[in-house]
């Protein structure tokens, strides 16, 4: 957080005790918040209002610091409390940073989200009903926690939004159903028990009448009276009971026909519902269970069913929960008849890579599954994915033997997925090339696309599938692309995942070390592309600790031309520099003597940046750099040691020197041929 930066109308001792480590000092800061925001009420002004919990919202409680993060959460309930019952007319804003808190990776930091939360809750009561879904969306992933703290506070949360529910009138069942639908299938035990406790609350409410949506839930339930809880079992049961109870009181207005294929269905597994088919879910229904316990082949009749499925999610109107299921129905027939499903992949390909611009996150994450199984599964590396007639079960999932990086890593190990293997790894297929070219050209015609979901779809991509694949890819692709705004613009975007996901630490750390063959050829492979960013490919060099080559590339800056955008792109590059991602980097400056190229190179940065708060940043950092009489280039690089980059006999850097400058050339070209036809905006800087 820049300590410089005005925050007002919080002081700054607020935000100072904000962002302190101790919580004593946080409360201080939150009661004098609550102080500050009880005056604005005072005073009718809403604009200074919203401002306090914006600020609080995106500079502390979505800050990359934990305390900050502590500081923004308590600093959003003290606004609540101080709000009281005008809290109702800024729930959206208080409710979403805290629930982002919720995925924190700190258990500390869920438990102060929870704790937030319960004193928004609180105070509003009744106003939160209308945010009802995300609330439950929340707490049923905390349901849940590893983390004790973190589910007794989550707990008490739970508790008192039931209150709320049970003593409201406004509560909307319609809108809740397709959530409780979708959640009911958990297999969690914490999970279950979570949904069944609602289910029971909301039964129980004489102004909701969840029986005329049981038909949508029965099946769900049913799943559960199978779990191997004793406990969940009886809740189950219990919520059963209570449904039977009604549907004796109100029989005309039960749903017989929507329910009969459900029970039909679960009494003829083995035992019925929970391994006993009791006479009361029978009543009224004959089932005639077949001589032979041996069941028929069964045979799919793909056409038809991917013919349907393409059809609805073609089609715009349909809402998220059914884009989500039709997605999942895909996925689940790629696994399991991936051959026959190849036959079908390439009128679904297009509508696949449509649903990418969806508004819903979770259709998106779906979409990208669908797609990484297309791109990854063995069916996909023969031109003759087999007969179309006949089961096509008889290919057994454990019989595909696909590598870590396909359907296993996908559904076994998903916080590790792609990172077990090498590009030399044959998981990848004749469509994964061809997802990646049309992925580019998406990114290419809908800008928008690629500036708001860009950076989210490559990084689930690169958990999906294998990362340095993709990278190596689009790197290729790149090479070749015409339009080269569009390419600069792709390749500041990989460059801001590679050098800043989680996702990515292992690429990175392969990327740290050129000694290898392979490590040296991705590099090289990044680096042609990335020769579109000027200042990218200098990022590159730092990060590959090739710092000879990233002077060298300085020193060729004199020769382009100077823009607001290009300042700018330095700018950012001196504030990561100061991020941990580097902090090797930082290190490295302690040893003047064997990198004098790394002190060049940074030195050459701050000649480039006028006198700029990232010139203060970069002029301070260097002032820090013991001995700088010793800076030498020829003697020291001689005297290099192994760790040194620059020397990596594989690789030709004056070859990518030239390569750097014909790149930048035709880039130059492009720009002064726009310019020429009056639609590019000069943005040069006379310095």
């Amino acid at each position: 957080m820049n300590p410089e930066k005005d925050f007002a109308p919080l002081t700054p001792n607020i935000v100072r005790a904000l962002n302190d480590k101790l919580y004593e000092k946080r409360k201080v800061a939150a009661l004098e918040i609550e102080k500050l925001v009880r005056e604005f009420v005072a005073q009718n002004n809403t604009v200074q209002i919203k401002h306090v919990i914006q600020t609080l919202s995106q500079e502390f409680a979505l800050s990359q610091h934990p305390h900050s993060r502590k500081g923004g959460l308590i600093g959003l309930a003290a606004c609540s409390i101080a709000l009281g019952k005008d809290s109702g007319l800024y729930l959206k804003e208080l409710i979403e940073p805290v629930l982002t808190c919720f995925n924190d990776a700190d258990s500390r930091l869920r438990y102060y989200a929870c704790e937030a939360l319960y004193n928004i809750v609180k105070v509003a009561r009744g106003a939160v009903l209308p945010h009802f879904n995300v609330l439950f969306d929340g707490l049923s992933k905390l349901a849940a926690d590893p983390d004790p703290n973190v589910k007794s506070g989550s707990e008490l949360l739970d508790r008192l939004l039931k209150d709320i529910v049970t003593e409201s009138n406004r509560f909307d069942l319609v809108g809740f159903i397709p959530l409780l639908r979708e959640r009911i299938y958990s297999n969690n035990q914490y999970a279950r028990q979570f949904i069944i406790s609602w289910i029971l609350v909301l039964e129980s409410v004489p102004d909701i009448n969840l029986l005329d949506y049981l038909p949508e839930i029965l099946d769900g339930l049913f799943q559960i009276l199978g779990d191997n809880g004793k406990e969940i079992r009886k809740m189950c049961e219990v919520v059963l009971g209570e449904f039977l109870k009604e549907i004796k009181k109100n029989p005309s207005s039960v749903k017989f026909a929507e329910m009969a294929n459900i029970l039909v269905i679960h009494c003829q597994t083995t035992g019925g519902p929970s391994g006993s088919c009791d006479s009361s879910f029978s009543s009224g229904i004959s089932v005639f269970t077949p001589a032979s316990t041996e069941r028929a082949p069964v045979t799919l009749h793909l056409d038809g069913i991917v013919q349907v499925l393409n059809c609805h999610l073609s089609d715009t109107a349909i809402g998220m929960m059914t884009r989500i299921a039709i997605l999942k129905w895909l996925y689940h027939l790629y696994i399991k008849t991936p051959r026959k499903m190849f036959r079908h992949t390439d009128s679904l390909f297009p509508i696949l890579l449509q649903t990418l611009s969806d508004e819903s996150d979770e259709v998106i994450l779906k979409d990208l599954e669908v797609l990484a199984e297309i791109a990854s599964s063995p069916a996909g590396q023969t031109d003759d994915p087999g007969p179309l007639d006949g089961p096509d079960l008889q290919v057994r999932h454990s019989e595909l033997q696909v590598p870590p990086t396909g359907r296993a890593g996908l559904m076994n190990t998903p916080g590790t997925k792609g990172l077990e293997c090498s590009p030399s790894t044959p998981t990848m297929n004749s469509y994964f090339y061809k997802f990646m070219i049309n992925l580019l050209k998406r990114f290419s015609s809908e800008r928008k696309l690629l500036e708001v979901r860009g950076a989210f779809i490559i990084r689930q991509l690169c958990l999906l599938l294998n990362a340095e694949n993709i990278f190596h890819s689009m790197a290729d692709i790149l090479l070749q692309e015409e339009d080269l705004k569009f390419a600069s613009t792709m390749v500041h975007t990989l460059n801001t995942i590679l050098l800043t996901s989680t996702e990515l630490f292992q690429l990175r750390n392969q990327l740290k070390d050129l000694r290898t063959l392979e490590s040296q050829n991705l590099f090289c492979c990044l680096y042609r592309s990335w020769c579109h960013n000027p200042v990218t490919t200098v990022s590159l060099c730092f990060l590959t600790q090739n710092y000879r080559h990233a002077y060298d590339l300085i020193q060729k800056f004199g020769d382009l031309e100077v823009t607001v955008d290009f300042l700018t792109e330095v700018d950012k590059l001196v504030q990561l520099i100061e991020c941990p991602i580097f902090t090797y980097l930082r290190l490295q400056l302690l040893d003047v003597k064997n990198n004098p190229y790394l002190i060049k190179a940074l030195y050459g940065l701050l000649m480039l940046l006028p006198q700029s708060s990232a010139f203060q940043l970069l002029s301070h950092r260097l002032q820090c750099v013991p001995n700088p009489e010793l800076l030498q280039t020829e003697d020291s690089l001689k005297a290099a040691p192994k760790s040194q980059k620059a020397d990596a006999p594989s690789i030709d850097y004056a070859e990518l020197l030239q390569h750097f400058e014909k790149v930048q050339k035709k880039h130059l070209e492009v720009r002064h041929q726009r310019s020429g036809r009056g639609d590019h905006l000069d943005r040069r800087v006379v310095l």
